[in-house]
């Protein structure tokens, strides 16, 4: 399952930090972050719940980048 979500990111950088935070959570088969666009897409494993894994690829960015923001 796929899903997109609205991110808040400052640079281009820090969006890249979020991407491989979240490919590296459990639960999460792919993922995408589009500074350009301010989305991220996250692509989930099969069994896995969304909104789960979401609440760790949120712990997981904001490690690497405590001012971003996504939107669930």
């Amino acid at each position: 399952m796929k899903k997109s979500y609205k991110i808040e990111v400052d640079c281009a950088n820090c969006a890249n930090l979020m991407e491989e935070a979240a490919r590296k959570t459990a639960g999460v088969q792919a993922a995408t972050v589009n500074f350009m666009t301010q989305k991220m897409i996250v692509e989930f494993r099969e069994g896995q719940e969304p909104a789960g894994v979401m609440a760790n690829v949120v712990k997981a960015c904001k490690k690497v980048e405590p001012d971003c923001e996504i939107y669930l």
